[in-house]
């Protein structure tokens, strides 16, 4: 892929995002429409409308690339990948969202030969946009109203030694696997987020670690782990092996997000 791609996308789904994030944030000032997919997972009114603007705009800037979407996907429409693929999440943290909380996200990915090159995370009731405009270069910027306001800024994760480290934790997925894990590191300080938001959060040097041991598929985390490596993070299986997309049915095994971490 090109920089004139990268550029175009950002340029375009930038919009999208946002277009995407108010239609969710209009449809929680009224009726959101609960209901439950098949793995008792929920899903609302505005996860469908999200996603619905989403495909149209990656449709139109880019037909010839296949999109792999999460609620698509839970209805069977799944279509065939090879090396180059969308993966879209349009309304991650669709329990925080109906609790009432603002940590839920939209989220777009590029993947090109089993890694996320290109990704947005738009926080509509935060006003934050995230994004990797290209496989090095991640930035933030503030949005009001349907419009970013003020400077882009890069972010960066930052540097920490093994012995001084904040550790990331779900609000909703903190198991006995990750608790053990973080003790065996020796973490002192920990903080969360919800929803995608996790990886931006180490992404722009907040926070050092995040591991994650239960059931997450691949449309859940791309756009993440697209801004972490951008900006300068890594996300990897907990052996430290090469974390990779196109797997079975999109599923995910467990896996360590990190900053830039000083090994002694």
């Amino acid at each position: 892929m090109t920089k004139n791609n990268y550029a175009k996308y950002c340029k375009i789904l930038s919009c999208t995002a946002i277009e995407a994030g108010d239609k969710i944030m209009e449809i929680r000032e009224g009726n959101i429409g609960v209901r439950y997919k098949e793995d008792s997972s929920p899903v609302t009114l505005a996860d469908q409308a999200a996603e619905k603007i989403i495909l149209r705009d990656l449709a139109i800037i880019a037909p010839e690339i296949p999109i792999v979407a999460e609620e698509s996907a839970s209805e069977g429409n799944i279509p065939e990948v090879s090396n180059i693929f969308w993966l879209v999440d349009p309304h991650d943290g669709t329990k925080e969202f109906i609790a009432g909380g603002t940590d839920f996200t939209v989220n777009i990915a590029l993947i090109e030969n089993g890694q996320p090159t290109f990704g947005i995370i738009y926080a509509p009731a935060l006003g934050d946009i995230y994004i990797a405009k290209d496989p090095d270069t991640a930035t933030i910027q503030k949005v009001k109203n349907g419009i970013v306001i003020g400077e882009e800024a890069p972010i960066r994760v930052r540097q920490a030694s093994k012995d001084n480290l904040t550790a990331l934790a779900s609000k909703s997925h903190l198991d006995d696997e990750t608790k053990a894990y973080l003790e065996k590191l020796g973490v002192k300080d920990m903080t969360s987020a919800g929803s995608s938001l996790k990886f931006c959060v180490v992404a722009a040097g907040k926070a050092d670690i995040y591991p994650r041991f239960g059931p997450t598929m691949e449309w859940d985390i791309a756009a993440g782990h697209a801004i972490l490596s951008a900006a300068g993070g890594t996300l990897t299986n907990p052996d430290g092996s090469p974390f990779q997309y196109n797997k079975v049915d999109f599923r995910n095994g467990a896996f360590i997000a990190s900053g830039d971490i000083k090994q002694s």
